[in-house]
């Protein structure tokens, strides 16, 4: 953690706190059950001051995840919006990764949180490259990981709860312990399914390939929207289909999205290295074009920009 993260304020059930006062107790429904639910947002600094992307969009999946869980979120998607941007201001932030939660608090302890009163907390974060600076350019080595997404009806993936992420936990402990930067999932039937906090696109003979948004255990991404949508407009063929194993090793090239991630080639999988070994130039089209709309470059035609003046 960043220590100027420390001097700032947490927006919490509607008030701004200072951050060592923003406190849950310790017999919290979520500490022992894990019903919390979560976004990562990020804020970047652009020639017209800091810009939040899709900031509705992720607030709307923030209600919609604790919705699928049967829990009620007590504000709007325009509250969320605006103490969000009021966050940004009060902290004096030029850039920053932004961290809603909702979750369970005290009352009683039992499976049945519906006693437990729904809390909400925003921070901001000073956070760099989720994977490094190197790794927008170069690429990371990852591993198929031993561990698989669960099977369709077990737990619902739409849903970015706080309980789902054990299972990434596991994914990217392994991936680490074993020398490599993150790990790819595996699902029930043996297709490839999402990294542990990032999706992924697969390119072969110039078409893109990624898992679809609906049949296989992914979250379907904001980030993984756009660079569906800059791929689109760049004439670029993109199919989504279940993807086996195999077709990880013989591609041309494979990049992960995600709001931590951006967009990051991968250059190894496995040890075996992924087309020439680094950055390709269809990956490296749409994570130009990703970072020229978020650093305010070019003009944001997409909307996705939330201007804080």
């Amino acid at each position: 953690m960043d220590p100027r993260d420390e001097k700032g304020k947490i927006w919490y059930n509607g008030k701004f706190v200072n951050w060592w006062d923003a406190k849950i107790h310790v017999m919290s429904h979520a500490l022992h059950y894990g019903s919390s639910f979560f976004e990562g947002i990020r804020c970047y600094g652009t020639p017209k001051g800091p810009a939040i992307f899709r900031l509705r969009e992720h607030m709307q999946r923030l209600i919609d995840s604790a919705k699928i869980y049967r829990t009620e979120i007590p504000y709007t998607v325009d509250e969320l919006m605006q103490a969000t941007i009021d966050l940004i201001k009060v902290n004096d932030l030029q850039s920053a990764y932004i961290r809603p939660l909702a979750f369970r608090g005290y009352h009683s302890l039992g499976v049945d949180p519906t006693q437990c009163p729904v809390e909400v907390i925003i921070g901001v974060l000073n956070w760099g490259k989720y994977l490094g600076e190197e790794a927008l350019a170069k690429g990371v080595d990852v591993r198929v990981s031993s561990w698989n997404r669960a099977r369709a009806n077990t737990y619902p993936s739409l849903a970015k709860a706080g309980g789902n992420y054990l299972n990434s936990q596991l994914i990217k402990l392994e991936a680490m312990a074993d020398g490599y930067t993150e790990g790819i999932s595996i699902d029930a039937n043996g297709f490839v399914a999402e990294g542990s906090g990032e999706n992924i696109f697969i390119v072969r003979d110039n078409v893109i390939h990624t898992p679809p948004a609906y049949g296989s255990p992914i979250l379907p991404g904001i980030t993984r929207n756009s660079a569906i949508r800059i791929a689109t407009d760049f004439g670029m063929t993109i199919k989504e289909s279940m993807i086996p194993r195999e077709l990880l090793y013989v591609a041309d090239e494979i990049f992960f999205t995600g709001t931590a991630a951006e967009v990051t080639p991968i250059r190894s999988i496995d040890r075996m290295k992924i087309g020439n070994g680094q950055r390709g130039p269809v990956t490296e089209q749409i994570q130009k074009r990703f970072f020229e709309i978020i650093n305010g470059e070019v003009e944001d035609r997409y909307g996705w920009l939330t201007i804080i003046s």
